[in-house]
């Protein structure tokens, strides 16, 4: 097994989120990642490298050993399953909540809803415990649009402001998580690279710590 660590990140918004968190606790890219099309990354710490891909695939990315932590949204934590993942730090950023959200003012159908989302998995557990028999459709994004083109009756999706819902006449209705960011580690490095991850593991649960008690200004 490789001596170095690889940390994979999120792209997007977590991203911009991510590296002054990263920086906090000591790990700076050594060049500017929005200036370069690369995908892999030296750091100002030898033995750590970063790999900038898709969110979604981070889980994958960890879980299969490729990267030996990695950075993720809660939502896509949930989504993909954390076989072979432990979770061992809330990184206390891009918090969020992932909710139930329909055309303002009508009321959802009791006992049977057609629910767009790109977060299938986590819409089917929803409702099945709900007792809500939910017949599920797989979009990619504008979700906003399904229940408005009577494409669905309901959408789950990420609510941040709420923004968005209201300039398309609709409205949050369930919440289903609290989302923020999260650090997760491959199980069989955790073993076999525990004393390169520790570390990491403690810097970066200081610099969360330190943050927290800072006052909002």
């Amino acid at each position: 097994m490789s001596k170095q660590l690889i940390l994979a990140l999120s792209k997007g918004r977590i991203l911009d989120e991510t590296l002054p968190l990263l920086a906090d606790a000591g790990i700076t890219p050594v060049e500017d990642l929005s200036k370069s099309r690369k995908l892999l990354f030296d750091t100002n710490l030898p033995d750590v490298k970063l790999v900038i891909i898709r969110a979604t695939d981070v889980p994958t990315y960890v879980q299969l050993g490729a990267a030996d932590v990695g950075i993720a949204g809660k939502d896509v934590l949930l989504e993909h399953g954390a076989e072979g993942l432990y979770e061992p730090l809330d990184l206390d950023i891009a918090r969020c909540k992932l909710m139930t959200a329909g055309v303002t003012g009508q009321s959802p159908a009791k006992a049977r809803r057609r629910v767009a989302t790109k977060f299938v998995n986590v819409a089917r557990r929803y409702y099945a415990e709900q007792g809500i028999q939910a017949e599920v459709i797989k979009l990619y994004g504008a979700m906003e649009l399904a229940p408005l083109m009577n494409l669905a009756d309901e959408i789950v999706d990420i609510v941040d402001t709420g923004n968005t819902l209201r300039a398309n006449g609709m409205e949050p209705r369930e919440l289903i998580a609290y989302i923020s960011t999260r650090l997760v580690v491959n199980k069989a490095a955790m073993t076999m690279k525990h004393d390169r991850i520790k570390p990491l593991l403690a810097r970066l649960e200081s610099a969360v710590k330190k943050r927290q008690t800072q006052p909002i200004e």
